[in-house]
């Protein structure tokens, strides 16, 4: 999407110049494209509307910092990615969906609850990039294109961190069988 279905150059530097006016019409003209990035990348559509706003009240305040006139959908965007890895850092999605018919041993919930505790250690123990990655793709469910776009990266540097990322998380936990030696 191109800046300048958004705003004009005269409007984004009129803003940044700090006329009232031009904010008020950029922020208000910046919503709808905000809101459509927000909600291919939060997870929930509260989280999306939430980040959009984040992102809005960021740009009304921070505008005049704005060095380029043609970064601002950039900018923006960089911010909205932000705040949906926040939220989503924030988020305790449950592994794996319990059955409403059945009802789980004790025993079943204490060995759930400790592969969940493994998992998660081991996906906090990767770097931040390739945690980003594998919780968006992984987690999130996330198209390799949306996350490549959403991180800014190639699509091959995607699946790259991705597949490095799994690697890992594989090589934290122990083989399933039992019968691995490492």
């Amino acid at each position: 999407m191109a800046e300048s279905t958004w705003a004009s150059e005269q409007l984004v530097a009129a803003a940044v110049e700090g006329d009232a006016e031009s904010i008020a019409a950029l922020v208000s003209g910046s919503y709808p494209h905000v809101r459509r990035f927000a909600r291919t990348l939060c997870a929930t559509p509260e989280d999306a509307e939430d980040a959009a706003q984040e992102a809005l009240i960021v740009l009304y305040r921070k505008i005049g910092t704005l060095r380029a006139t043609g970064a601002l959908a950039g900018w923006v965007f960089r911010i909205v990615r932000h705040e949906c890895l926040r939220r989503a850092r924030l988020l305790r999605l449950p592994l794996e969906p319990e059955p409403a018919r059945s009802v789980p041993s004790a025993e079943d919930d204490v060995l759930r609850r400790l592969e969940a505790e493994r998992v998660g250690a081991a996906i906090a123990a990767l770097p931040p990039d390739h945690r980003q990655v594998l919780i968006m793709r992984d987690v999130q469910g996330y198209s390799g294109r949306t996350v490549a776009d959403a991180l800014g990266l190639s699509t091959a540097a995607m699946k790259s961190r991705l597949h490095r990322a799994r690697a890992a998380v594989r090589d934290q936990l122990p083989d399933a069988t039992g019968s691995g030696e490492r």
